[in-house]
């Protein structure tokens, strides 16, 4: 029986003498936390967060450049909304002289509504 106390109180001293201690972190621990780190500030750049973090301190940069991206978007759509209606206004006009029995004559009203609605309200 005290050969088997001794036996065990032999092996925990070499247990003990394993393990590092609580202050003591390894090195492959702090490579890959550095790994882990580095990804993460490249993701950030690619995010450019740094940018987004500036706006925020200065409210009215942030306010100019939506007021300006707002204006061009606004501009932007009105131009592309006066394409696209001259552009089905154009087709329509171009199947209403077809003559086509019943969709040229839904056509030709549909034109004909337009047409009046510019000469009352010339834009």
């Amino acid at each position: 029986m005290n050969e088997s106390r001794e036996q065990a109180g032999s092996s925990a001293p070499r247990q003990n003498a394993d393990r590092k201690p609580e202050g003591e972190i390894s090195a492959s621990l702090l490579s890959r936390l550095s790994d882990q780190l580095d990804r993460v500030a490249r993701n950030m750049e690619a995010a450019e967060i740094r940018d987004y973090i500036e706006l925020t301190h200065k409210p009215v940069k942030l306010i100019i450049r939506n007021l300006i991206s707002g204006t061009f978007r606004g501009i932007g759509i009105a131009i592309g909304f006066t394409f696209f209606a001259a552009t089905i206004v154009y087709i329509l006009q171009m199947l209403g002289k077809l003559n086509l029995p019943i969709v040229g004559d839904y056509i030709a009203d549909i034109v004909r509504i337009v047409q009046q609605q510019l000469q009352i309200n010339p834009y």
